[in-house]
């Protein structure tokens, strides 16, 4: 057969190969790793035969070239590589970002082959929830091609995290639409990231050069969709495991806070109690001693009442006066200190008011007992079933211990 530009026929003879030399041929090809299919170009060597009752003319194949069709093969795929290249999607799709969980898959591959068993049995055996959308694909052959890059495009229109497209193993012949520039293309174009594992254990073929991540089988492909979820697990955990240690670490300081809180109201209620004495004391004294001044002032005044009193008749009307300014002086100046004395008094009766244990309730505290009046200053002091008497400023709320 022969192509024209277009890539139309514009010659073809038709070829037979009997059966005794295509055993040859098979054996011949296969020392090569390689096998006769569908849309291969080869060199032979054939003779003419013309069959003249039906006016046919055909080759006859007698050998195959092996190295041909080899030499073929690698220059469409440094083409192939060249032209991927030269429009800068060679590594376009190795770019992105693998997903942390790929658990929705889009398997690009012959259904119910051996490659697409293998691949979902693995991923079964995982344990993991995957969603698998199968779209069935030829993987060689004359439609392989076609079939692969509509299975792509409709595969970047689905919710999937990324692509697998598989195979079993096979010969480099039986691989060669993976190297075609058509299934390099979508793949590098797509916009997903794309798996391969095609089942060939020496050549890498240029699907496998452009797509995200190229592994040798369809059950490797699979095995690694599995570590990286396992990874994502076990990251999960591990953060948790963190997350749960910091929460318990500030549980703890929060505690011991609290119970150095505890200790200190402690402190400042017996700092309270002490200083509520000293205010009662001091007012009691103060009381005292201003009484004491004022009974004195007063005896003072009466005794020189009486005396100027006795000696108002000799006394001049100028000193009659005086006495009554002094008098009136004595008087103001007791008032005053009684009047110091009872502000110095309330001083000590706000402050002790400040001070005062209910204060520091209304602000905010509590104050947890038992029932029998025994002070709770950690959990550890109150065990499950332990009634309790919690002290508010505006009253009492009375609790039991259910739990931890």
């Amino acid at each position: 057969m022969e192509k024209g530009d277009a890539d139309e026929i514009v010659g073809k003879l038709e070829a037979a190969l009997f059966r005794s030399d295509a055993a040859v041929v098979e054996k011949t090809l296969a020392r090569h790793d390689q096998s006769l299919a569908e849309g291969m170009e080869i060199r032979c060597r054939a003779g003419l035969d013309f069959y003249p009752p039906g006016g046919r003319l055909q080759l006859v194949v007698r050998e195959v070239d092996p190295v041909f069709s080899l030499g073929h093969l690698a220059r469409r795929r440094r083409e192939t590589l060249a032209w991927l290249e030269a429009e800068g999607i060679l590594d376009a799709n190795r770019s992105l970002v693998f997903p942390t969980l790929p658990l929705r898959i889009a398997l690009v591959t012959s259904h119910d082959s051996a490659a697409y068993h293998d691949f979902l049995s693995t991923l079964r055996e995982s344990a993991y929830r995957f969603e698998v959308h199968t779209l069935h694909s030829s993987v060689q052959g004359k439609s392989a091609e076609r079939e692969i890059v509509s299975a792509l495009r409709m595969a970047a229109r689905l919710p999937v995290d990324c692509v697998v497209v598989t195979r079993g193993g096979g010969s480099r012949t039986d691989l060669a639409a993976f190297d075609s520039r058509s299934i390099a293309e979508a793949i590098a174009r797509s916009p997903i990231p794309v798996v391969t594992g095609l089942g060939h254990q020496i050549d890498e073929s240029v699907a496998d050069r452009v797509a995200h991540t190229a592994l040798k089988t369809p059950t490797k492909a699979a095995e690694h969709l599995v570590g990286t979820v396992s990874e994502a697990e076990e990251t999960v955990e591990l953060l948790a495991s963190r997350l749960a240690d910091r929460a318990r670490d500030r549980l703890r300081r929060g505690r011991e806070k609290v119970g150095r809180a505890e200790r200190g109201l402690g402190t400042v209620r017996f700092r309270l109690r002490r200083e509520r004495d000293r205010v009662e004391k001091a007012a009691r004294v103060l009381g005292f001693l201003a009484r004491e001044r004022l009974d004195r002032s007063r005896d003072r005044i009466g005794a020189l009442v009486g005396r100027l009193t006795r000696s108002a008749p000799r006394v001049p009307r100028r000193l009659r006066r005086e006495r009554r300014r002094l008098a009136r002086r004595l008087v103001r100046e007791g008032r005053r200190s009684l009047v110091r004395s009872v502000e110095r008094v309330e001083g000590y009766e706000r402050l002790c008011r400040q001070l005062a244990p209910a204060r520091v309730l209304e602000r905010g505290f509590s104050v947890t007992r038992t029932v029998d009046g025994v002070l709770v200053r950690g959990p550890e002091e109150a065990p499950e079933g332990t009634r309790l008497v919690t002290t508010t400023a505006r009253g009492e709320i009375r609790s039991k211990v259910e739990g931890p």
